[in-house]
């Protein structure tokens, strides 16, 4: 696959081209790794997927994953499904022979090609089972649609926690008290692809909750984390395990967030 190649550049102009491509990878364009490859298949181009396909048309064009192609780009509408999906000649020529294409929803190999930082985190200890195969990327993104967190409608900030509460559905319901971290998205504390920490937290520990409630320490030594002292409290545990804030998602009963 490619976009544009780098010319010979001295160290200045490499030093700079590494900065632009740190700032805008939709704007790197050099070769990366090969499309899946299906025996006895040859690239047919885009507008032959189109004849079968027509739904997934509708939102790919302002897909980042359009952009994606082999280097013959003289296949009419590109190559960009057979980046991913590899060549479709068999399939077209059987009329949609699953066994002669390339399904990245059940195989996620075909996404790890590109996507190698993400296929490093799913091999970190704590890590949702996509490489063990009892989930796939396309559980959770729409690798056609214009907005890769694949949205189901609503409000803009409730939709964040929605692929997560498809299976999260305890952890996701309404309360009474919610934690505000929630309005961000479980993304804020967690990391949904892999962490060394449990839970897929992105911090351990209070850490975690320090980020947002600030501590402040006093002349008398004394730590205090919004107008109560916390200083023999921090000494228990971690905020949800040292029987305080137990609801960390949110409470019924209680705005400490307390069961």
């Amino acid at each position: 696959m490619k976009h544009f190649g780098f010319p010979k550049l001295g160290l200045a102009g490499l030093l700079g081209g590494l900065a632009v491509f740190i700032a805008s990878c939709a704007e790197f364009s050099g070769t990366t790794m090969l499309p899946p490859r299906v025996p006895g298949a040859k690239f047919v181009g885009n507008n032959t997927c189109k004849e079968c396909h027509a739904a997934q048309f509708k939102t790919f064009a302002g897909s980042i994953h359009s952009r994606v192609h082999v280097e013959d780009t003289s296949l009419a509408g590109g190559t960009s499904c057979e980046s991913c999906h590899g060549p479709g000649s068999e399939h077209f020529r059987t009329g949609g022979g699953r066994q002669f294409i390339v399904n990245p929803g059940k195989d996620p190999s075909s996404c790890f090609q590109c996507h190698q930082d993400v296929h490093a985190q799913f091999n970190l200890p704590q890590h949702h089972p996509v490489v063990e195969g009892k989930m796939n990327c396309a559980q959770c993104h729409d690798p056609h649609g214009t907005d890769i967190a694949k949205p189901a409608g609503g409000l803009a900030m409730a939709r964040l926690n929605e692929n997560c509460a498809q299976c999260h559905k305890e952890q996701t319901r309404l309360v009474i008290f919610e934690h505000q971290a929630m309005r961000e998205g479980c993304a804020v504390c967690h990391d949904p692809h892999g962490s060394i920490n449990a839970k897929l937290l992105n911090t351990r520990d209070n850490n975690l909750c320090l980020k947002c409630h600030a501590q402040v320490q006093t002349v008398s030594g004394a730590i205090f984390i919004g107008k109560s002292s916390h200083t023999t409290y921090l000494q228990r545990g971690s905020c949800w395990t040292s029987g305080c804030h137990t609801a960390v998602h949110g409470s019924n009963i209680d705005s400490r967030l307390l069961y």
